[in-house]
């Protein structure tokens, strides 16, 4: 039945009408048939439900048609093989009609793609339009301005005194005052001083003859006197060990020898090759000492040498012609509204107390920095046994997360200035660039394993700034050990030279923190001398801006930012502190190491503390200023 009236509806072509009435008469579908029904159960409708069985005959009548003409469809697809017998004019009416909605739809589709690329392009010439229309970027890579000159009696405005006990983590043996108390104390001072002829410096009126390149050269000389010292001792290290060898082979022929001759001469007595290895054994030993004679001799011409050279006294000092005028004779950094030499210091003390820990003072800054340039000025920094100083950048809410940045720190008798850069993971300095500093890096040696305690002798630099890498000691940090002032640029050495000037350039857009350290006043170059001088002149014109490519070499180099191996993000949000502690985590630690005198009277760094030694009166910051500079907005390309 089905074929049958599929196969007239094929013959019908496509004529609506006649596949309308093929299709009414084969299945006995009228609208009196349906209405018949419908009367049936309301003969009230009749005719409402006779619209309504005539509507649903149109519909499925509407459907078969369409399953018809899919049919027809797929008959002319199978070709002969399908025993298809539509008209072949048909079929190609078809696929013509189907190739002009292929090309339809592709040029529709190009036509959206090249309107796309176009709009793409326009944006990005405006985009390059306005760029050059408005420029570059703003950033902070600008000339250095003054933000806060911190002398005087205006000093403690930029601080908050902080009262109470040490942190956990120091643990040092004081208890901080509150500014009330520390003014009754009498251990927060600001002193106004005239300086003795022996204290200034020489000021050149036809400016410093001493420029930048002079201070470079000398230190690049420095750098070259290191590195030949490195290398003849690493030459002296593989000819002392080539000649143990040979000594360790001459020392087995001996033997062999010897024993074979005993064998002979049972008598004991000498042979002839004994007596010459003996002789030979003679001339090795008188070698040996002439040698080692040699090589002292040498060694102290070389630190001869490199006094000289950090004194100033090498070739690379300046000359002075017969046209420059003499120097005069001035305080480093005078007050600008005496009439004679003075200086104006601010000085934090400590005193004892009946209960033990000293009283003390800890100033934290009240503004928060994420760059800048950290000056202090100093005539004298607390030294001596169980002192732990500091002048440091920190954010300890959010330590170390935020990082921690120790300019100046002292412990007990250190002498040689060092800077510590402490952080969280993936914080590290393998990737300083050679012949940048003039420095080195702190050791780690002999960490404990943290599963079996035994010492891991493996000499290490302290280069991962990470407060818990296994490999150093804990919170030991990155650390920058100067060695051009080795021996005196911290402690009492600097206190004997009459202090000196430290310097930290903490600039993530240049990706780096520097440091610097110069001692005695007389070696600080004149652009740094200048911008202190002149940092709190009302006129803003008269202001000596810091270059520190003027500077020298630092003596420590931490890259920071983008392609290096520590993100600028470790270091942020951070304020100064300066603060004068005793004992503790660190000085107290390194107590019997450091001060084997007082440890044989008092087993404690706190015993020592308590018994209120004269050796703490030395125990006193005296600041001639803290200055902070920050380079100002400009407009530049990356």
């Amino acid at each position: 039945m089905v074929d049958e009236i599929g196969n007239q509806l094929l013959e019908a072509q496509g004529n609506a009408r006649l596949e309308h009435d093929i299709l009414r008469k084969s299945l006995n579908l009228n609208a009196g048939n349906i209405a018949a029904l419908m009367m049936q159960q309301d003969d009230d409708d009749n005719k409402e439900e006779e619209d309504a069985g005539e509507k649903e005959t149109e519909r499925v009548l509407e459907r078969i048609h369409e399953s018809t003409r899919k049919l027809r469809a797929a008959s002319f697809d199978g070709g002969s093989g399908g025993g298809g017998n539509q008209p072949p004019e048909i079929e190609k009416e078809e696929l013509l009609d189907y190739e002009q909605h292929r090309k339809r739809m592709v040029r529709q589709v190009l036509t959206m793609v090249g309107v796309t690329a176009i709009l793409i392009l326009l944006v990005c010439v405006a985009l390059a339009l306005g760029t050059i229309a408005v420029g570059p970027p703003r950033q902070p890579v600008g000339a250095y301005k003054i933000i806060e000159a911190q002398v005087g009696q205006d000093f403690w405005q930029y601080y908050d005194f902080y009262a109470g006990k040490d942190s956990a983590g120091s643990n040092g043996y004081i208890m901080y005052a509150s500014e009330q108390k520390a003014r009754e104390e009498g251990i927060v001072n600001v002193v106004t001083e005239t300086v003795a002829v022996g204290d200034m410096i020489e000021i050149y009126e036809d400016g410093d003859p001493r420029k930048e390149e002079d201070w470079l050269a000398e230190d690049l000389a420095f750098l070259d006197e290191l590195k030949r010292k490195k290398l003849e001792e690493e030459e002296a290290l593989e000819k002392e060990e080539a000649e143990e060898e040979e000594a360790d082979e001459k020392k087995k022929n001996h033997d062999k020898n010897k024993k074979k001759t005993d064998t002979i001469d049972s008598s004991g007595t000498a042979t002839a090759n004994d007596k010459r290895d003996q002789a030979g054994d003679s001339v090795t030993e008188e070698k040996k000492a002439t040698r080692s004679l040699e090589e002292v001799e040498l060694q102290q011409e070389q630190q001869q040498a490199q006094q000289q050279l950090v004194s100033g006294s090498s070739v690379t000092s300046p000359e002075i012609s017969d046209k420059t005028k003499p120097p005069k004779l001035e305080p480093f950094n005078p007050d600008q509204t005496s009439d004679v030499p003075e200086e104006t210091f601010v000085v934090i003390s400590s005193t004892p107390t009946a209960e033990g820990p000293r009283n003390s003072v800890r100033l934290e800054g009240r503004r928060r920095f994420n760059r800048g340039l950290f000056i202090i000025d100093l005539r004298h920094m607390p030294a001596g046994c169980g002192t732990w100083p500091a002048f440091w950048l920190t954010d300890e809410a959010n330590w170390p997360v935020n990082g921690e940045i120790d300019i100046v720190e002292g412990v007990n008798y250190q002498d040689t200035a060092k800077t510590a850069l402490h952080s969280t993971r993936v914080c590290r300095m393998d990737d300083v660039p050679e012949g940048s500093k003039t420095g080195t890096w702190d050791t780690a040696v002999g960490i404990p394993d943290r599963k079996t305690g035994i010492p891991d002798m493996t000499f290490r630099y302290a280069q991962d700034c990470f407060v818990y890498d296994p490999h150093q000691w804990i919170n030991q940090g990155c650390v920058a050990s100067d060695l051009k002032l080795e021996g005196r640029s911290l402690g009492v050495p600097l206190n004997q030279n009459g202090g000196g000037v430290y310097a930290l350039e903490w600039d993530p857009v240049y990706k780096h923190i520097k440091t610097w350290v110069f001692s005695p006043h007389g070696r600080v170059p004149s652009n740094l001398r200048d911008a202190l001088r002149t940092a709190t002149n009302e006129d803003e014109s008269t202001r000596v801006a810091p270059d520190t490519n003027q500077w020298g070499l630092p003596y420590g180099h931490f890259p920071i930012g983008d392609g290096t191996n520590c993100p600028a993000g470790h270091f942020r949000n951070m304020r100064l502190v300066i603060n004068l502690a005793f004992c503790g985590s660190v000085a107290g630690n390194r107590y019997f190491m450091d001060c084997p005198k007082q440890f044989k009277k008092f087993k404690t760094c706190n015993e020592w503390v308590e018994s209120d030694p004269d050796e703490l009166k030395e125990a006193y910051w005296k600041i001639r200023g803290v200055y902070v500079y920050e380079r100002e907005w400009q407009k530049q390309w990356s």
